[in-house]
């Protein structure tokens, strides 16, 4: 049978295509493993990355608790008027220091010290009749009873002078503690009726501090515990604890803690804020830079290390402190090897090659993350 030459092409065409996607898959396979191989060479010759480490050592820490206030007086008086009358004088200024009894504001004395001397004479004359009484009783002349109603006169003449003598008083609005009159209020020519404030006067020392602490803080602290305390304008004082609230607010489930400050020579401004730090206990913690603190594949904060193995590991730390040398954390082996540069470049359970900081790394393999002829400081 004669074939069609169409056919016999177009199956010559077929075999030589196939051969010739046999051959190159062949050959591409053959390429590939050799690409492998050059790849896992590379892989073995190049070195671990370098990294710059620090020996950190678990040491015993007081941990602190910070909090927010305001200074405040230990007392606050407005002096105020016993009796009517007209201010006639204010002879302290505002800002200055007053003693106890140190005059404050006068009033107009008016007709009360004509009353006194009313209620003087009234006393002579009963103390006089008592007297004549007296005589005439042991005479004869007069009874008992009689006697007793001059003594009666006598004592309330006397009652008289005393309440007269109080309301004279009345009209002197004087300190009744030592401290800073901060306020004038009234001027003279200013009528004054019973309970109008003439002045006010704080006492500075010491100041109080009222912080309100969270129910997981309060049991923490005690009454007594000395305090460390920051005030805005600069002074740094130690006070105490002189007061913990028993019931919590019931608004806020917070307790009002009562801090008092010494201020003998009244340096020490009230309604200043404040920052409160207490000891509330003492743990093994490191310190370690602020910039080293990552987060592990679990979103959790801390830090990398490396092992014995020269290995990159992971620890999650939870922090306790913060100073200006650092932060103190826990959750750290002992002793560690913490990375401090190079932490964001290597993987944990990565070989790399540890350099302690101030070591020199010329010569060996540039740090994770900085250029081949990069050098730490």
């Amino acid at each position: 049978m004669k074939l069609n030459p169409a056919y016999v092409f177009v199956g010559v065409a077929t075999v030589a295509l196939g051969a010739w996607f046999y051959i190159g898959t062949s050959g591409a396979g053959d390429d590939g493993g050799i690409y492998a191989d050059v790849e896992e060479r590379q892989e073995q010759a190049a070195p671990a990355p370098t990294v710059v480490i620090r020996s950190v050592s678990a040491q015993p820490h007081t941990v602190t608790l910070s909090t927010y206030g305001n200074t405040q007086p230990n007392r606050r008086v407005d002096v105020k008027a016993k009796t009517a009358g007209s201010v006639a004088a204010t002879p302290v200024r505002e800002g200055a220091r007053v003693a106890r009894g140190d005059l404050i504001c006068r009033q107009d004395v008016d007709a009360r010290e004509a009353i006194v001397e009313q209620a003087r004479a009234q006393l002579a004359k009963a103390e006089s009749d008592l007297r004549a009484t007296t005589t005439l009783v042991e005479k004869g002349y007069r009874s008992p009873a009689q006697l007793n109603g001059e003594r009666a006169a006598v004592d309330a003449a006397k009652a008289q002078l005393k309440q007269a003598e109080i309301e004279l008083g009345n009209v002197m609005l004087r300190a009744p503690f030592s401290g800073i009159y901060v306020e004038r209020m009234a001027e003279v020519g200013d009528y004054l009726a019973p309970g109008q404030p003439c002045g006010r006067i704080v006492d500075l020392n010491p100041l109080k501090l009222d912080v309100q602490l969270s129910e997981t803080q309060v049991g923490k602290v005690s009454e007594g515990q000395e305090v460390e305390v920051r005030l805005a304008t600069g002074e740094t004082v130690t006070g105490k604890i002189a007061f913990i609230q028993s019931v919590a607010n019931p608004q806020t489930r917070t307790f009002r803690t009562e801090m008092h400050l010494p201020n003998p020579d009244l340096s020490l401004k009230a309604g200043v804020s404040a920052t409160v730090s207490m000891a509330i206990g003492e743990v093994d913690a490191h310190l370690v830079p602020a910039s080293i603190m990552a987060l592990g594949d679990d979103g959790e904060t801390g830090i990398r290390y490396v092992d014995r193995d020269n290995r990159v590991r992971f620890a999650a730390t939870r922090q306790v402190d913060e100073t200006a040398q650092g932060l103190w954390v826990t959750g750290l082996p002992q002793t560690a090897r913490i990375i401090i540069e190079g932490q964001d470049f290597v993987s944990v359970g990565s070989d790399v090659r540890p350099v302690y900081e101030g070591e020199s790394t010329r010569n060996t393999a540039p740090v994770a993350g900085l250029s081949a002829n990069a050098e730490l400081d």
